[in-house]
């Protein structure tokens, strides 16, 4: 990837995604909800001078992705990846679903993506990768609920595939690849330590995946192996 996109990359997964991306050449805008206070993300850039542009992004305030674009301009984004808003909020049982809470998640996981995917559309298609990736969850797998509960998690991201899948279709005359990542139970302070997926074996797969997409993958979901998921 020539130029990357990444929101969420203040910590965890995307802040290894920046690293590893910057460390590669890329031309990097990695964002952060309070870039002031995002150290790691600052001394990134600072290592990789002119490289590593930090930028403010808040995936729950409704107009920040117009103002994301108003800082990038018209600048070509090989890979879009809306790695922002894995807040899973309350567990959300049956019988104890909070309304306004759920409306929330689905704002800042799902449609924060959709408002990215619209800002940045022109850009990802004036790229040479041209794909744009969502970082969703298997909890978004209508398919693999077996459990039930978490009412407001899953919905989110059951709207951010159907997302997800909507803009590979409507952006593939454009050459554009839409994919959803699932990054597996991962070690980060959301997966908690005991996660069984490391941060940087989910990134390698992850990177691994974007870096050999072709157009006959756009509208599918993806395991961090590489292994395709049911919706």
């Amino acid at each position: 990837m020539k130029s990357v996109l990444i929101t969420g990359a203040n910590r965890g997964i995307g802040l290894e995604h920046a690293t590893r991306y910057a460390k590669s050449g890329a031309r990097v805008w990695a964002t952060a909800r309070a870039p002031q206070e995002a150290e790691e993300l600052n001394a990134l850039a600072g290592a990789h001078s002119g490289k590593v542009t930090v930028l403010a992004y808040d995936a729950s305030t409704p107009g920040a992705a117009v103002e994301l674009k108003r800082q990038i301009g018209d600048a070509p984004v090989d890979l879009m990846f809306a790695n922002a808003g894995g807040i899973g909020g309350r567990a959300q049982s049956f019988g104890n679903v909070d309304i306004a809470a759920v409306l929330s998640l689905i704002q800042v996981n799902a449609l924060a993506g959709l408002q990215l995917a619209e800002q940045f559309a022109d850009n990802v298609a004036a790229s040479e990768r041209k794909v744009m990736a969502f970082q969703t969850s298997l909890m978004g797998s209508i398919q693999d609920n077996g459990s039930g509960g978490y009412y407001g998690y899953r919905l989110s991201k059951v709207a951010l595939n159907m997302i997800g899948k909507g803009v590979a279709n409507d952006l593939r005359a454009r050459g554009v690849i839409s994919v959803l990542l699932h990054p597996g139970w991962v070690q980060t302070r959301m997966g908690g330590a005991s996660a069984p997926v490391s941060i940087q074996q989910c990134v390698e797969g992850q990177q691994r995946i974007l870096d050999g997409l072709t157009p006959a993958q756009s509208g599918k979901f993806f395991n961090y192996d590489g292994r395709e998921l049911p919706w």
